[in-house]
């Protein structure tokens, strides 16, 4: 297989954001006498907005939007690195990687800098797309700023909204569990558990040099 680039995601892949949006979901459910235990499964690989859809469609996404954002500011560092995320960014060509979030510009800069984690040419940020994952526009619109066929890109993603997302564009998809299982990661083509993993496949790929992160 010829593969030209990595499009990952952000929370759960790059960064360890899951305990900082759980007490976030979790604030806001009991804000909206909502069941925080249906709601924080409907949160991964998808904008708030949509969340708040799927979960209070009597309630204006746009507002609730406003009260997750100050929620979530309030979070402020604890948005630590997935461990080799650092390293395995800074080995890959500069053009070879992409990052596809339904998360915010701003935010994902802030908690970039933070992390020491490098920033890639292309970034395509929830705002970005008009139809969000489980919808393929995000990783359509990364693979076309690259100027690659879907079917050249390698996604990585921790949630069954992105694994839907990348499949539905015709890219080759890696689950990586850090937030779910396996299972709930299928149809992904192949599995990561660590960037060990990552590392290891993309050596094989001729995206990483075999002396890389040794």
């Amino acid at each position: 297989m010829t593969l030209g680039a990595v499009l990952f995601d952000v929370d759960g892949v790059l960064l360890d954001s899951t305990e900082a949006h759980r007490r976030v979901w979790g604030a806001w459910a009991g804000l909206r006498g909502l069941d925080a235990g249906v709601v924080w499964p409907l949160t991964f690989g998808r904008r708030p907005e949509d969340t708040v859809r799927l979960t209070a469609p009597q309630l204006d996404p746009s507002q609730e939007r406003l009260v997750l954002d100050r929620l979530l500011d309030q979070q402020r560092a604890a948005f630590p690195v997935v461990d080799g995320a650092v390293e395995l960014l800074l080995a890959l060509p500069v053009d070879a990687w992409a990052i596809v979030t339904s998360g915010d510009r701003g935010a994902v800069h802030a908690r970039f800098a933070v992390a020491g984690l490098p920033l890639p040419r292309v970034q395509v940020y929830g705002a970005d797309v008009v139809q969000a994952k489980p919808a393929p526009e995000c990783y359509l619109k990364a693979a076309a700023a690259l100027g690659l066929e879907p079917s050249a890109c390698l996604v990585v993603e921790d949630a069954p909204a992105g694994v839907a997302a990348g499949k539905a564009a015709g890219c080759r998809v890696a689950g990586f569990t850090s937030t779910h299982d396996r299972d709930d990661l299928r149809p992904a083509d192949l599995f990561f558990d660590t960037h060990a993993d990552t590392a290891d496949y993309l050596k094989t790929v001729g995206l990483l040099s075999t002396g890389s992160l040794t």
